[in-house]
């Protein structure tokens, strides 16, 4: 079965018509496969660099970008203090009713919509989203890049551009009831960090962001509440005769008032 020489020289003259030599040949051979070996890496080089883009955006849309950096680094992303930042919380009201006559597809998709629009109203501010936990959503400015005296005026505003959304957003699968949130904000001191191996998240501490929680508790539908001026509280004793605390209103400069029985 094997070919004769004849039979070998007319394939070997179809394949090298013009008569190359075969190192010649060889080599032309090798700078064709080289060529398309260039440009298959070329390929896949921008098809790895579209993939890290997209892998970055979303990274930094779950941290500070300086943040995400030093974690993907491997170096420990240490805890700030920021002096004076605002803080915003804002839930829907009556959204556990809400939760309660929909299916989860429905509130999903639901909170979806509403969060996908209060997203990018929140891009025209210097703000922070930290995050959303169920219909909860909380806005920062001042952190993680400090802003001077701007932060309140960031955040207020944007405040008010959120609630004025509830007048419009119409419930996917509810068209005809009025979604309404409840706001609070203030300002102060925070401290800002990591929390987290595993699903890291980007976490404030202190006492501004517990009041700013409660200024959004005890707000009220489509109302935006701050902090203002408060009285507060020194408990001393109890009165034996009717088992009472006593307690005595703290004067601005921190000395107990007396209190008439």
């Amino acid at each position: 079965m094997r070919p004769t020489f004849d039979q070998v020289k007319k394939t070997l003259d179809k394949m090298n018509p013009h008569k190359v030599s075969p190192v010649d040949m060889m080599m032309n051979l090798m700078e064709k496969y080289s060529k398309h070996l260039e440009s298959i890496v070329a390929e896949r080089t921008q098809d790895l660099l579209q993939e890290k883009q997209r892998t970055d955006r979303l990274l930094y849309s779950m941290l500070p970008k300086p943040v995400a950096d030093d974690l993907r680094q491997g170096r420990i992303a240490e805890a700030q203090s920021f002096s004076n930042a605002t803080v915003y919380f804002s839930d829907i009201v009556g959204f556990t009713l809400l939760s309660g006559d929909s299916t989860p597809y429905q509130v999903v998709d639901f909170l979806n919509q509403l969060y996908t629009s209060f997203d990018d109203i929140i891009d025209n501010y210097d703000v922070y989203k930290v995050e959303t936990i169920g219909d909860a959503y909380m806005v920062v400015s001042g952190v993680p890049q400090e802003n001077g005296i701007n932060h309140a005026g960031e955040i207020a505003s944007m405040a008010l551009d959120l609630v004025s959304v509830c007048h419009t957003f119409k419930i996917p699968h509810k068209p005809n009831t009025q979604l309404k949130i409840r706001a609070g904000i203030h300002s102060g001191p925070v401290v800002a960090g990591v929390v987290g191996t595993k699903m890291p998240r980007y976490c404030l501490f202190g006492d501004t962001v517990n009041t700013a929680s409660r200024m959004e508790s005890t707000s009220e539908a489509l109302k935006i509440q701050g902090k203002g001026d408060m009285t507060t509280w020194w408990l001393e004793a109890k009165r034996n005769d009717l088992k009472d605390p006593l307690l005595r209103t703290s004067a601005p400069n921190g000395v107990p008032v007396p209190v008439s029985d």
